[in-house]
Order: structure tokens, then sequence, then C-alpha cells
């Protein structure tokens, strides 16, 4: 499923490297430094690379229907134009901002754009899901979680996935595209929350679907990408060059390239010496291709 060597396909260190997300359209990497306060921009075919400082920290990104893409910042959503810099609010932060963050999030098939939440003190499970619908903002669910990760969907738009990285575990909903509601949800993965245990693997971070139907898991702290089947069976582990993984995307002409963000914030010296890679996007070829992401509709 996973084949050939693991490479640093940009070689600047995030501090917190997140939200890679393919532009088929393009053929361009974006991604989001969330202590950087920065988007990037690579295109792997030249090398050539842009940025844009943000006004407060960006988590997540959507390809915008009109041009451009949207970016969800502490402080709301807005859109970006590269073409000229320009950044225009489109709907602010529905939270306190003192408290509360946007982070990971993903487009549904229909175009609505879910981000959700971190709960910043973390002393109880508060964050919120949240869902950009043609320039509104709806509150999809509050509670039950600290650290919203992980958002993907199936192939047939009937199931999404969602991660709390603070319990360690990853659930899955049935999902209705018409009426963009998540219902029944239940366990898909539990990880041990036990960092002191022999052969702890991480927590889990953000993720993407593949188009024959199997999730992909970053494991945070855990150096490691987790693939696993609709049924949950792991199908495949990936060990990396760094101890961070945050998400990953699937780019490149045939959607084999496989993209994957990470974080050097926080890290010892030593782990750095390890892992000389930290911070740094990787990429890496495999088998089956992701799918084109879909664009926000305003």
């Amino acid at each position: 499923m996973a084949k050939g060597d693991i490479k640093a396909a940009f070689n600047q260190p995030m501090a917190v490297g997140e939200c890679p997300l393919w532009h088929h359209g393009e053929q361009n990497l974006y991604w989001v430094d969330i202590d950087g306060f920065a988007v990037y921009r690579l295109d792997p075919a030249s090398g050539e690379h842009a940025s844009w400082r943000m006004q407060s920290e960006p988590s997540s990104l959507a390809i915008h229907a009109s041009g451009g893409l949207v970016v969800a910042l502490r402080s709301g959503f807005v859109h970006l134009d590269p073409d000229n810099g320009s950044v225009t609010p489109i709907a602010a932060a529905p939270y306190d901002t003192s408290k509360f963050r946007f982070n990971d999030g993903r487009v549904d098939p229909a175009g609505r754009f879910w981000v959700g939440t971190m709960y910043e003190p973390r002393d109880q499970p508060a964050a919120q899901m949240f869902c950009l619908d043609r320039g509104q903002v709806r509150t999809q669910w509050t509670g039950g979680m600290t650290n919203s990760n992980g958002l993907a969907f199936a192939p047939d738009g009937r199931t999404m996935y969602h991660a709390d990285t603070t319990a360690h575990r990853i659930d899955r909903y049935d999902f209705d595209v018409a009426t963009g509601i998540a219902s029944n949800p239940r366990p898909f993965q539990q990880f041990s929350t036990d960092k002191a245990a022999p052969g702890y693997g991480g927590r889990p971070d953000g993720a993407a679907v593949d188009s024959e139907g199997n999730y992909w898991c970053a494991m945070f702290e855990g150096g490691r990408l987790l693939c696993f089947a609709p049924d949950g069976e792991l199908l495949r582990e990936v060990k990396l060059p760094v101890r961070c993984p945050t998400m990953m995307a699937f780019g490149g002409a045939d959607l084999k390239t496989l993209y994957i963000t990470s974080a050097s914030h926080n890290r010892s010296l030593d782990e750095r010496a390890q892992y000389p890679l930290t911070g740094c996007v990787l990429s890496l070829q495999v088998d089956v291709a992701g799918r084109p992401e879909p664009a926000y509709q305003p």
C-alpha cells in the first residue's frame, strides 16, 4: 500500500504544520503553520513556494468554489486570494476566542466546510463542531470532545469520521449529505491513553480517506501513520522520520502522493536531533489513490 522512500517535500520546519490540502486544479499543495500564523503553498513540480501571514492562528483550509481558499482562523472564517494576498472576512468566530480556537476541518460532499474546535484549558470536554454553510456558521454539536480532529468522509458520503485527540478515540457517524446531519456516533478506534505504558503509539490527529474508503490517521507523538479498513481492520502502519505527524493529504496528478505535515513546537533538542525532519512536510508514494477534495460552495 505504501512504497518507496519517505522524503522531505518542504524542508523548512513548521512550528505546528497542519491541514495539508491538495488543490487538484492547480496541482499545488497548501497547508498551515498554526503557531506561525501563516498559510503556505508549494508547487511540487517546480519547487516554487509562497506564504501569507494571517491575523490569528490558521487551523484548516478549504478550496473555495469561486477561487482562492477559505481559511479557518481563531478569529473566524476568511477568504484568501493567493493571487494578490487579500484576506476578506466571511464569518466571525462563534465562540470565546480566549478559550477556543478552530482546529481540524474538511468540506463535505455537498460543499459545507466542517471545522471543530480545540478547548484550550483542556479541563473538560467542551469543544464544539461547527459548519460553514453558504456563509452562515451553524453549530452541529457541543461537548463530548476536547480537541476536535480527524474529520473525513467515506467515498459514498454516508459515513463521517471524527477523532478527539485528547480522548485518543476515533468515532464514526452516519452522515446524510442532503441535510448535513451526522448521527449515530459509535467508536471506530480507541487507543491507549497511558503515555508511560510500553509500546505507547501516540494519539489520533488529522486524517484522510482514500478512494477505497480506507481511513488514514496521523498518530501524534507516535511517529507513524495508521491505515484502517472501513470495518476497523488495521491494514498498514507506516513509520515516519518525525515523532509528531499531524495530518496527511493525497496529492499529485494521480493522487498517489501522500503529503504529511508535522509539528516542531515544544519538541526537545534530543527529539529534534533524533528526528531531523521534525516540523517538515513529508511525502510518500502509495498504491491506492486518494480523491479530489470538494470545494466549499458559497
